[in-house]
């Protein structure tokens, strides 16, 4: 087999130590539990820089862990203009990075970007950032982003 990925995502917020590397683990989590990670190149970034090369958020981790997934490894990182040739889709957790996202591709690149909750079946646009609030905005972003994975999966592997 082809060791290159076939598909390659791209989860995006702003600082990428929440909602981004939320992302990143679950759908990683997913995609393996339904047997396609080894098709797929998963990544997560932020549309700016303020935490570079730190882990995910502690709250982040915790409320994974709890649902017996792991975000360790992921390290937060911005987009780099390379990211838009790289990968296949760009995921935004929100409408303000989407729009920065969709200030920085180029044009042809465009068709990339899209809203992480419109793959699941939920009537919020948004995944909310977690990073002022407790325990409870963090679980939240999980259901939000379990759901919004398990529809991704579906849309990338129609069976």
């Amino acid at each position: 087999m082809n060791s290159r990925p076939r598909l390659s995502i791209l989860f995006v917020c702003m600082g990428n130590i929440c909602r981004s590397p939320t992302a990143e683990g679950v759908f990683r989590y997913h995609a393996e539990q339904a047997g396609h990670a080894e098709r797929l190149r998963i990544d997560s970034a932020g549309t700016h820089a303020y935490h570079t090369g730190e882990p995910p958020d502690r709250r982040a981790r915790a409320a994974a862990e709890r649902r017996g997934m792991s975000l360790e490894g992921i390290q937060a990182r911005r987009v780099i203009a390379e990211d838009f040739e790289l990968f296949d889709f760009i995921i935004a957790m929100d409408e303000d990075n989407l729009e920065r996202l969709r200030q920085e591709a180029p044009a042809e690149h465009q068709a990339k970007l899209r809203l992480f909750l419109e793959f699941g079946d939920s009537s919020e646009r948004e995944v909310p950032d977690p990073y002022y609030g407790g325990t409870a905005g963090f679980e939240r972003v999980l259901d939000l982003v379990e759901e919004a994975s398990r529809g991704l999966l579906g849309t990338l592997f129609r069976d």
